[in-house]
């Protein structure tokens, strides 16, 4: 297929730090509100959306199939959906799955997002109780149910939340940051003045009225006659001297990352409008941009799991045949302010680029001007299946106030993963 994949347009929830205000809302009670936001502000009509594809990386027994449940809550009966998960890339990999059905011609307008609620992530029990219980429904008398719990211990009671760790080593996410920063000379000092900045960079952005736009208040049950409207994660008034007094959280003797400049656990919710752009063109829309070109890369675990995009970037830009410095903006996605100053001397690194690339040249040094101007992750909070929906949809946005012409952003993800992905702006 030789048409463009054109993003029409695209919205997003406020982010919440989990169990806050959007504490009482599930991933599928979040993505049927914003879809339906979606779907009126652009004025779209049911007849012409060819399908949805929605991210999420922690779904629960009663939302399996998110992408599927939306339409059906909305009305939006003959609107085929599917649910996918690539950790921190989800939203993304919702968005190039849905651009990849309009390059096989099975689509033509497709719908695409994510939605995360950390508040009300699935938790499990030790299976010694879980045998116990099973057999208490098998049994007959009270001396055969009380029997089942002889091996019970009193602490197999409390509920065992999800661990955000990765299988293959066993290590959390936060405790890989940490190897990172210790392979590659991260000072705590650096990793703060990082976050600091990116919470600046969002205060300014939300102050200034260059994020309001892209958001929908949503109404907070029970009674639904309060509204979320803004972020509540961004800390403007932050200090160097608040952030350094905070206590590491992965390595609590000799660690440097801190619950300051790691990315926290959060609910939110993205989504975006995607056509052909000759479908565009038919129906009247002006899209926002249009995808240029994307990639996906694995890299072994260890010793550095969360470097993906210092591998991924350097192949998506020569597929759009550019180089670094022909972009205009650039969005990291700050899992962890150690994991971004990695990739960043990764790619200002020669020995680097000839050992694990294979290349004669560093992909060059990145202007701290043109690098998440808004703020990233550290700032916002990280939804798993939501941010790269909020990372396309600011950023987009962001080229049009500039005037500007093309964008890139990276993401890092557990399992040992990357994405980048080249925009191009529309021009009117």
């Amino acid at each position: 297929m030789t048409e463009r994949i054109a993003v029409i347009g695209g919205v997003r929830t406020p982010f919440a730090k989990a169990f806050t205000e959007l504490n009482d809302l599930n991933a599928s009670d979040l993505a049927k509100t914003i879809t339906q936001e979606l779907i009126q502000r652009w004025e779209l009509p049911a007849e012409v959306i060819d399908g949805m594809v929605w991210g999420s990386v922690l779904p629960t027994m009663s939302n399996l199939n998110v992408g599927r449940e939306v339409p059906i809550a909305l009305g939006l009966n003959n609107v085929p959906g599917h649910t996918l998960g690539q950790q921190c890339a989800s939203g993304i990999r919702a968005i190039t799955s849905a651009a990849e059905h309009i390059m096989a011609g099975h689509a033509r307008v497709m719908i695409a997002g994510g939605s995360e609620s950390m508040s009300n992530t699935p938790v499990t029990y030790l299976k010694r109780l879980i045998m116990a219980l099973q057999g208490v429904q098998k049994a007959r008398t009270f001396g055969q149910r009380l029997k089942r719990f002889r091996k019970v211990r009193l602490t197999d009671f409390v509920p065992r939340p999800p661990a955000i760790e990765e299988p293959s080593t066993g290590l959390s996410m936060g405790q890989h940051a940490e190897l990172m920063a210790q392979i590659n000379g991260i000072s705590r000092e650096a990793q703060d003045e990082y976050a600091l900045m990116s919470h600046r960079r969002a205060s300014r952005a939300r102050d200034e009225g260059r994020i309001g736009g892209d958001l929908m208040p949503v109404s907070l049950p029970p009674k639904h006659d309060n509204y979320f409207a803004v972020d509540n994660l961004i800390r403007g008034g932050a200090t160097l001297d608040q952030l350094a007094r905070l206590r590491p959280v992965f390595d609590r003797r000799h660690g440097s990352l801190t619950a300051g400049n790691s990315s926290a656990l959060t609910d939110g919710a993205s989504v975006v409008l995607i056509m052909s752009e000759s479908r565009a063109r038919e129906l009247g829309y002006q899209p926002w941009g249009f995808i240029k070109a994307y990639t996906y890369i694995a890299i072994p675990p260890l010793p550095q799991l969360l470097l993906g995009p210092a591998y991924a970037t350097p192949k998506v830009l020569d597929m759009a045949n550019l180089k670094l410095a022909d972009l205009d903006l650039i969005e990291i996605h700050e899992a962890f302010a150690a994991q971004v100053l990695s990739v960043l001397q990764k790619w200002e690194s020669p020995r680097f680029a000839a050992d694990e690339l294979g290349r004669s040249q560093a992909l060059g040094k990145v202007d701290m001007d043109k690098l998440n101007v808004n703020g990233g992750s550290l700032a916002y909070g990280h939804p798993f299946g939501a941010t790269g929906g909020r990372m396309a949809i600011n950023l987009l946005q962001e080229l049009k106030r500039r005037d500007k012409q093309l964008r890139m952003l990276t993401l890092c993800t557990a399992n040992a993963m990357g994405v980048s992905m080249v925009l191009e702006r529309a021009q009117a």
